[in-house]
């Protein structure tokens, strides 16, 4: 949904007209901090695929080299073979993803209910073992995804995100949208272990630091929480590391501007961070 190569197609041929199964990537981010390192290392990769590269039925998904697969014990399997960008570097391993429930409700993130979103699995075990870094660990995973019938920019000027771990295995997510008609629609949702979803008030709006490329983040909370980290940094978007005021949990954010993202300046930097691959022939 963030490709330059899709936009660019919108431009030419219409929303109608610019297939998205022709620009399809898997996006992997890893980020480690050595000990005694204040600082984040970060590998980013997502390399965009033609419709040619693209295979996929119920329960499996291949783009490229790189492939995800359901398995009948219900875990999601991920064979990762991918460059980094924009310096490359390769990335290859294996990812399990094991849920814990799966929650069935989606939410509407709009009032027509063209875009929605759902918490997969809120709380998961994650093992992870790449032999490119040389990386193994577990902890850990939450997995959602959003679907939509047609370009986020059409609807939104922007979003706020957040999840963070609660004890007894439960989750809480923040989800703020900021749609086109200048209206805003937010969501701050406790999940517990079983997936049952139970709606909370929302908390006091509370801005963050902006950015080094100006983009502002906010949040919700009774008490702004410590920016510890930012992971990634873009003219568009961002994704941060937060400790709550209170009680010092760790979440997850992500702050987006579509505004940004629509900019001409703006897609012409992204192909340096998403390079694209039309050429490879996925073997069956």
């Amino acid at each position: 949904m963030f490709s330059p190569y899709y936009a660019w197609a919108r431009q030419r041929h219409g929303d109608g007209g610019a297939r998205p199964e022709a620009h399809c990537a898997l996006n992997v981010s890893l980020y480690r901090r050595p000990p005694g390192h204040s600082r984040y290392q970060r590998l980013w990769a997502m390399t965009e695929r033609g419709d040619t590269q693209l295979q996929r039925s119920e329960a499996h998904l291949q783009i490229g080299p790189s492939r995800l697969a359901w398995t009948d014990g219900g875990a999601l399997h991920i064979d990762v073979d991918e460059w980094t960008a924009p310096w490359p570097r390769r990335l290859h391993g294996h990812i399990r993803v094991k849920p814990q429930r799966l929650p069935g409700k989606a939410f509407a993130l709009d009032a027509a209910g063209r875009h929605r979103w759902q918490p997969l699995a809120p709380r998961a075990r994650i093992e992870l073992d790449f032999d490119a870094p040389g990386l193994r660990w577990q902890g850990d995973a939450y997995l959602d995804m959003n679907h939509g019938a047609r370009p986020l920019a059409r609807d939104f000027t922007g979003w706020q995100w957040s999840r963070r771990a609660l004890p007894d295995h439960a989750s809480r997510v923040l989800y703020e949208v900021q749609c086109a008609d200048g209206s805003e629609r937010a969501v701050a949702l406790d999940i517990d272990a079983a997936g049952r979803i139970h709606a909370r008030p929302l908390p006091p709006p509370c801005a963050l630091p902006g950015t080094a490329w100006g983009l502002a983040r906010s949040t919700r909370a009774a008490q702004a929480p410590e920016l510890l980290a930012t992971l990634e940094s873009g003219p568009f978007y961002s994704r941060s590391l937060l400790r709550d005021a209170h009680d010092g949990a760790l979440s997850v954010h992500e702050s987006l501007s579509l505004q940004r993202f629509s900019q001409p300046w703006v897609q012409a930097l992204l192909p340096f961070r998403m390079p694209r691959r039309p050429s490879w022939v996925a073997s069956s």
